[in-house]
């Protein structure tokens, strides 16, 4: 196959029929489109994926519109086999773009990326981020699976303190997804591949270019963690993600890193520097949306023990208990707290649960409860009613 793009040779058909599809995706709200050689165009509109063409794209159109995307970085994906890489639509949406091959050719998802910044209330988030957000120092670390919304947490953010503080932020991802102009910061964006090398290597030059905010699009390895560690314990604020499911796991997943002999120094710094962790997991909405159920660790003595002692798995009851308090919250209060507002179903805070015993006894309390106050409201009404009829009948018979 070769490598050499002769743009003057494409007719770039194909990126025009690729816009028409990712307009028809931003349009019902989708969040991913997925192309692949040998089948049918579609893509992920409220979790799930749905059909937008009949016919299957050809092998010759995979490799063409390829080209038209990558031009000179071709050869990059027939190299390595896969690619990561920005497309933007318009003025309002970018798509992150993972390009690869398969069995039958080439394939390739992308991922909708707003123009609009968001915020913490535009995306329903618990008001306690905006606390971590005015943090001067310390690790922030956002977790959740693939899709969970992470990017987009730590996107409201950089646009908060972007907002409201005199800082230089350093954003570091693989690629470069949301787009902050200078505000009240100066903003520096870096994209693996493009303008640095590793996550970890572009991680330690930050330190020597007077950093106040350092954004690590993901902790992937034994090094960028310990750098990240150490930058925070050397007065930055530094964000991050992780693909952890919630709190307890993402600080035992921190640790088990580490070799043995490293462990108790890792959970001194870590018990020292953690300030927060938001743990996410989309769920559907009653109006076919989906929104986040975010469990919320803020660091506090206690957390601090639990963490430096090994008890990571007491953190759940920790975070249940500080919620009055602390504002932390688990997953299951999460969910009951949507289940409550009318956001989701009971079936979907159920399916999503991380105790679906506990969770049951709490929906039923609260059902329950919810049941005896508006029978309270309702025999109120009612004696409401009586007084005022009664006192009618009085002032009929004064008459």
């Amino acid at each position: 196959m070769s490598v050499e793009v002769n743009v003057n040779e494409l007719t770039f058909e194909m990126t025009k029929k690729l816009k028409f599809y990712l307009s028809k995706l931003v349009e019902h709200e989708g969040s991913d489109l997925h192309i692949k050689t040998g089948t049918t165009i579609r893509g992920r509109i409220n979790g799930e994926i749905v059909p937008f063409t009949k016919e299957a794209l050809s092998h010759a159109d995979g490799l063409t519109l390829a080209k038209e995307l990558l031009r000179s970085r071709f050869g990059e994906l027939v190299e390595k086999k896969n690619i990561d890489f920005t497309f933007k639509l318009n003025d309002d949406y970018r798509f992150r773009v993972n390009m690869f091959f398969q069995v039958d050719g080439v394939s390739a998802v992308f991922r909708t990326i707003p123009m609009v910044l968001p915020t913490v209330e535009s995306l329903h988030l618990p008001p306690i981020i905006n606390t971590l957000s005015d943090l001067s120092r310390g690790l922030i670390l956002v977790t959740g699976p693939t899709g969970s919304g992470k990017t987009t947490t730590l996107a409201s953010i950089i646009n908060r303190i972007n907002k409201t503080q005199r800082k230089h932020i350093i954003t570091i991802e693989d690629p470069v997804e949301f787009i902050y102009q200078d505000e009240a910061c100066i903003v520096n964006q870096r994209a693996i591949g493009q303008d640095a090398l590793t996550f970890s290597d572009a991680l330690r030059a930050a330190l020597r270019e007077d950093p106040d905010v350092i954004l690590v699009g993901e902790m992937r390895d034994l090094e960028t963690i310990e750098t990240a560690i150490h930058a925070a314990e050397t007065g930055h604020l530094v964000l991050s993600t992780l693909h952890t499911i919630d709190a307890k796991e993402t600080v035992g997943r921190i640790i088990g890193m580490f070799p043995g002999n490293e462990q108790n120094r890792i959970k001194m710094s870590l018990s020292s520097v953690l300030q927060g962790v938001i743990a996410q997991r989309l769920v559907k909405t009653v109006n076919h949306g989906r929104t986040a159920a975010v469990e919320i660790l803020v660091k506090n003595a206690r957390i601090e023990s639990q963490i430096l002692e090994g008890r990571e798995s007491e953190i759940p009851d920790a975070l249940k208990e500080g919620k009055e308090v602390y504002k932390t919250q688990t997953f299951d209060q999460s969910l009951l707290n949507l289940y409550a507002e009318g956001r989701i179903s009971r079936d979907e805070a159920l399916k999503s649960a991380t105790s679906r015993n506990d969770l049951t006894m709490a929906l039923d309390f609260y059902d329950a409860d919810k049941s005896q106050k508006e029978i309270r409201k309702s025999e109120s009404a009612t004696n409401i009613k009586e007084l005022q009829t009664y006192d009618k009948d009085i002032i009929s018979l004064k008459k």
